[in-house]
């Protein structure tokens, strides 16, 4: 089977949910038993979203080969089984940059190096790339980050003609709208979006599928304008009305619209039913919960809830898949300890997340939500950053340890139980750079981790600088701090746990960033259980 290519563009504004239409889009295709791979351009500068601030971009998703990337690639791993690598996610700073370095080598032999052909040559390289990321793809989606009519996005656009041209027949457009209603007026306009589309047929593009965001469902006669105004057939305008429970509704909303079966149609594609019973049952756990969990989230990044995106969905994941519904709550490290009730301010969760982060704001109080979750027995998981969070509460009421720190914090630290390696004596060798992607880790008999895996070794995502100095390990394992996971065939520590506590792990990776609605990742699965036994022993307003 020849491979096809779906292209989603998106008109009017930004934050239009671009990234859940492609991955909506990619699991009714898999569903239809269709192999797909997913690529998204993003337009800015920067060679990746790594050193980008997490209120400027939200959070940073990590795939297995270490690319960070952005947080639409966190939605393809949860709806689809989309391959996901550097090859899933490139940006205008990489591409000028390997067309420049190129250039600096000679490889252009003296021409002039332009936006076209250079650019857009790269651009479409990169779309081929994806397609070879493994064999048999079938369909390869492209999201093109940012708004039709932006500087930034017009060499994509125009790669996006070139490449249509170079593969008629084989390539489809979905462009994603904004519909908006005037209340004022009492009425939906159609005009930014035709002015959208007017903008892509500039340059040569025509839209195959129209998708409205809206508030409402639109009425007929605005669709049958849309139609006539933006040169697509009738059917071929549909809608993305917001949902009511949750974003997994929304490629149950497509299919009933039929935008499955039209993909199918305009590409040549076997029109395959497709079977949803397991999203619907999914959506029925959603609507109709046995009970409801709450899980303080205890965060620095709070105002800007995409910060901790898979993190969130994470947790939703595990809670429906006990039958129940997550309530979150968010709490500000920096300001818990500023009222000095820090025990009321943060009391009537199920249990707590300190999340992933790096610096110091926020770094005493998340110390001291560990510590009360610990004293009061309070299901507690850190992540990342939230695991050294345990790890140094723990070293200095416990360990006896009260000057104990991270170096990341205080490079002066006179007990550096969290360092970088380069300062841990044993392994000066080493280094102390940044662990990025999927790193093995064996896992100790008998723990919470090894029970909640049901494996003795695992493979997770990292995305961290600093680790745990061993030279303290013998002295907190005796005083009841465990470390239950270990790098494979070294001695890093990778999970953490506290003795005779019912749920206090911390773990130094990612595991958010590998759990989808249809299989939740089991350490969060393990966290809700907890939640649920600890709320039915104490139940809490």
């Amino acid at each position: 089977m020849q491979t096809k290519y779906i292209f989603v563009t998106g008109g009017v504004c930004s934050s239009l949910g671009k990234g859940l239409t492609t991955a909506s889009v990619g699991m009714l295709l898999e569903k239809k038993g269709l192999k797909i791979a997913i690529l998204k351009f993003d337009p800015y500068l920067n060679v990746d979203p790594g050193t980008m601030s997490p209120y400027q971009h939200g959070e940073v998703y990590v795939t297995d080969d270490g690319a960070e990337t952005d947080l639409d690639l966190g939605h393809y791993y949860r709806y689809t089984d989309s391959p996901l690598s550097r090859a899933s996610n490139a940006t205008s700073g990489q591409i000028y940059n390997a067309v420049i370095r190129r250039e600096r080598q000679g490889d252009y032999l003296g021409k002039t190096v332009q936006v076209i052909p250079h650019i857009t040559d790269e651009i479409k390289q990169r779309i081929i790339q994806c397609t070879k990321q493994v064999d048999g793809i079938n369909v390869v989606l492209v999201e093109i980050g940012g708004t039709v009519g932006d500087i930034e996005s017009l060499p994509f656009l125009e790669a996006i003609r070139q490449f249509r041209n170079d593969h008629l027949g084989d390539c489809l457009n979905i462009h994603l709208t904004y519909v908006p209603y005037l209340k004022a007026a009492g009425e939906v306009k159609t005009k930014p979006s035709q002015r959208s589309v007017q903008d892509m047929r500039s340059i040569g593009i025509s839209p195959d599928i129209i998708l409205c965001r809206c508030e409402q469902s639109l009425p007929e006669d605005v669709k049958d304008k849309l139609s006539l105004f933006c040169n697509v057939t009738r059917k071929a305008v549909m809608e993305e009305v917001d949902v009511e429970f949750s974003i997994y509704e929304v490629p149950l909303k497509l299919h009933e619209q039929g935008l499955d079966d039209m993909v199918c149609e305009r590409l040549g594609l076997p029109p395959k039913k497709v079977d949803l019973r397991q999203w619907e049952k999914i959506l029925e756990t959603i609507r109709n919960p046995k009970g409801s969990l709450t899980v303080g989230i205890i965060g620095k990044y709070v105002q800007h809830q995409d910060a901790y995106k898979s993190l969130c969905e994470s947790l939703h994941h595990a809670a429906i898949s006990t039958g129940y519904k997550l309530n979150i709550k968010w709490f500000e490290a920096d300001k818990l300890l500023d009222t000095g009730k820090l025990e009321e301010l943060i009391a009537g969760c199920d249990g707590y997340v300190v999340p992933g982060g790096f610096g110091e704001r926020g770094w005493n109080g998340k110390i001291m939500a560990a510590k009360y979750c610990r004293e009061n027995k309070l299901p507690f998981f850190g992540i990342c950053l939230g695991m050294q969070v345990m790890a140094i509460e723990f070293a200095r009421h416990v360990a006896g340890l009260s000057e104990a720190n991270s170096t990341e914090i205080d490079p002066y630290a006179k007990h550096p139980v969290i360092s970088l390696l380069s300062e841990q004596r044993e392994v000066q060798d080493m280094g102390g750079t940044m662990r990025l992607g999927a790193y093995a880790c064996r896992l100790k008999q008998n723990s919470q981790a090894h029970k909640a895996y049901g494996h003795d070794a695992i493979s997770e995502r990292h995305r961290h600088r600093y680790e745990f100095n061993n030279k303290y390990q013998e002295l907190m394992e005796s005083k009841g701090f465990t470390i239950s996971g270990t790098l494979e065939g070294a001695t890093l520590c990778e999970i953490a746990e506290i003795k005779d506590h019912p749920w206090m792990i911390g773990v130094q990776f990612h595991p958010e960033f590998k759990s989808k609605p249809t299989e939740p990742h089991p350490l969060f699965s393990s966290f809700a259980h907890a939640m649920i036994k600890q709320k039915k022993t104490e139940p809490r307003g």
